[in-house]
């Protein structure tokens, strides 16, 4: 994920708020992502994402939540540590960075 992306007031707004689907929508223009590419980053279904962008589903499940930031690899600073796992990894994708799970996919 490119770092230029967390320094945006929009989608440092979308955090703060709690949008996630406006996060993932964000990151995904400003990273040049797909919804495919954000699915294998963060273990979350490309469908649940898609219903998640359109506002047709909601991200209330803390897991979920804390999963979708750590495979994003939002920085701590812009979530505070109780959203974010004590290892800063998810279970599904261990410590590899985004780039690496990306490249390796």
């Amino acid at each position: 994920m490119p770092e230029h992306v967390w320094d945006m007031p929009e989608v440092q707004l979308a955090l703060m708020e709690r949008d996630f689907g406006k996060l993932c929508t964000l990151v995904r223009s400003l990273g040049q992502l797909r919804q495919d590419d954000v699915s294998r980053l963060t273990g979350l279904s490309q469908a649940f994402l898609s219903m998640l962008e359109s506002g047709d589903r909601k991200l209330t499940n803390i897991d979920k939540v804390v999963q979708l930031l750590d495979g994003l690899e939002v920085p701590v600073e812009l979530t505070g540590p109780m959203l974010r796992s004590p290892d800063g990894a998810t279970p599904l994708h261990g410590t590899q960075c985004a780039s690496s799970r990306l490249q390796s996919a």
